[in-house]
């Protein structure tokens, strides 16, 4: 495969690789959404918040319009919830196999 393209998807997961950008996808997942918002619901400062989603904006992961004064921003490729979806279930299913591993461990602990 090629290096660039190596390099592109590595570039897109580090847009993914903060938890306030996980939050801010997740909070546009109903709908598209105006910035003042999404800042108040998030409990997260208008500086912050800019750049986060100007991380996303340069990913193509979102996009946004004007209406007046307000910027509303949308997820622009849905296909990054499979994606993240994907993500929570590696996460369980990790779980759930230290939680295997550590109750046998406690088993073999009182000779069970």
């Amino acid at each position: 495969m090629d290096e660039r393209l190596f390099s592109m998807e590595a570039e897109f997961f580090k847009a993914l690789a903060h938890p306030t950008r996980v939050r801010i996808l997740k909070h546009l997942r109903e709908s598209e959404r105006c910035v003042c918002e999404f800042t108040e619901d998030l409990d997260i400062e208008q500086s912050n918040m800019s750049q986060h989603l100007a991380i996303l904006r340069k990913q193509g992961i979102v996009s946004f319009r004007k209406e007046g004064l307000k910027v509303i921003y949308k997820v622009e490729y849905p296909q990054v919830y499979q994606i993240l979806e994907l993500v929570e279930d590696i996460l369980v299913s990790q779980v759930n196999k230290t939680l295997g591993l550590l109750s046998k461990r406690q088993s073999k602990e009182r000779g069970e």
